[in-house]
């Protein structure tokens, strides 16, 4: 891929960094890897000097504003769009004085995730429309924000056996594992999933894993270990 963008992808969820780089790969950009902590991540940009580093902020030794620090720091040359689902202020301005170059919400569609890195790699900020007139923001010079909105979470009823499958869906897991981890068939699984995509409407796994950051089931017991 001589003369493509490379692109490192910094996230600690295993399921996230897959499809990250499955849609910048797909787009003809080269991810030089894909790896979930920040030391693993300044080593790597070091090694491979990729042109954009795309980080979530929730990392688990650190945040991503202080790993934009620390690749400053060490002179990486990258720039840093940080991919978050988190939607505060704090946590915007917070990357944005790191030296963030921009700030992407999970919930931007494919389109904008791209669209975002390319703008990136060519000098530009980027923030994700839902963040507009946000001060941590709106207050960079020329901070550029996409055209397209973010896609709208939406709230149908979910039974409690589908909320327990998508919290898992969001926790990386494959199908293949819910169905063991409930006692279910891998089929049965996917029946499910099939109606909650008729139901949300969602239409890839990565929208499955987008909706369970939003409604906040990740990491809930009550939700994804009952049986």
């Amino acid at each position: 891929m001589r003369g493509a963008t490379r692109v490192l992808v910094v996230d600690r969820h295993p399921l996230w960094r897959r499809e990250i780089a499955a849609q910048l790969n797909a787009a003809g950009y080269e991810v030089v890897a894909g790896v979930d902590d920040g030391p693993t991540a300044l080593r790597e940009a070091r090694a491979s000097a990729p042109h954009v580093v795309v980080a979530g902020m929730d990392l688990p030794d650190a945040s991503g504003a202080r790993l934009c620090r620390e690749l400053r720091d060490a002179d990486v040359a990258a720039r840093v769009l940080v991919f978050s689902a988190s939607r505060r202020t704090e946590d915007v301005r917070q990357a944005v004085s790191a030296g963030a170059a921009g700030y992407l919400l999970k919930s931007s569609t494919r389109e904008e995730l791209i669209d975002g890195v390319r703008r990136t790699a060519a000098g530009e900020r980027v923030f994700s429309s839902a963040l507009e007139g946000m001060p941590a923001a709106g207050s960079v010079p020329g901070a550029a924000v996409p055209s397209a909105d973010a896609v709208r979470d939406p709230t149908p009823p979910l039974s409690p056996r589908e909320t327990q499958i998508l919290a898992l869906v969001g926790k990386g897991l494959s199908y293949r594992a819910i169905a063991a981890r409930l006692n279910l068939s891998a089929s049965t699984v996917q029946i499910h999933v099939q109606r909650m995509v008729d139901k949300l409407p969602l239409h890839s796994r990565q929208e499955f894993i987008r909706y369970a950051i939003e409604r906040d089931l990740r990491g809930n017991p009550s939700l994804a270990d009952r049986s």
